[in-house]
């Protein structure tokens, strides 16, 4: 093959679309982590979980439910649990406790409180996310720079939400559908 030729070939592919080739990405499937002792089904729905009484600071917590290819899961079922602000767990009821859907853009928000930390854990959220039809990711979400997170044999940097100001995090979930 001669160079001119080779040069033809190599100028006519890079003319070719690359749409496929730059195909965005949303990364890695959001990291799986087991789901504790303290899981309960049938769990209310509602956005809401904080209880009234409670002297814990307010927490939000939103993002987006994404397929690996960016695109937002409408539906996908997101059950959250937590500690209360003394890092017990309600195994009677459903303090702390709800699922809710995400939007028609893959939106959800979580309006709860800072659950406290409690021996051997880091300050820990728990979460169960499923597009519809898809696989359950169970997974847990961590607070940055929080000084428990070092003992904590199951934190996970890349499980640590964006936090605005320590009352808003940011997550988005990346599933398998």
């Amino acid at each position: 093959m001669t160079l001119l030729t080779r040069r033809r070939i190599l100028m006519a592919g890079a003319l070719l679309p690359v749409s496929n080739v730059l195909a965005q990405t949303c990364g890695p499937i959001t990291p799986r982590q087991t789901e504790g002792p303290f899981f309960k089904t049938n769990t209310p729905q509602r956005i809401a979980l904080s209880e009234p009484g409670s002297k814990a600071p307010r927490l939000v917590v939103a993002g987006t439910v994404l397929t690996r290819d960016c695109k937002p899961v409408k539906g996908a079922l997101l059950d959250f649990w937590h500690a209360d602000e003394n890092g017990d767990y309600d195994n009677r009821g459903y303090r702390y406790r709800g699922h809710q859907f995400s939007d028609a853009e893959g939106r959800y928000r979580l309006e709860t409180i800072l659950p406290a930390v409690y021996p051997g854990r880091a300050r820990h959220i728990h979460v169960k996310v499923q597009a519809p039809g898809g696989r359950v990711l169970t997974t847990q979400l961590y607070f940055p720079n929080d000084g428990s997170n070092p003992r904590d044999s199951l934190f996970q940097p890349e499980l640590a939400m964006k936090m605005a100001d320590p009352g808003r995090g940011a997550f988005d979930f990346v599933v398998g559908a």
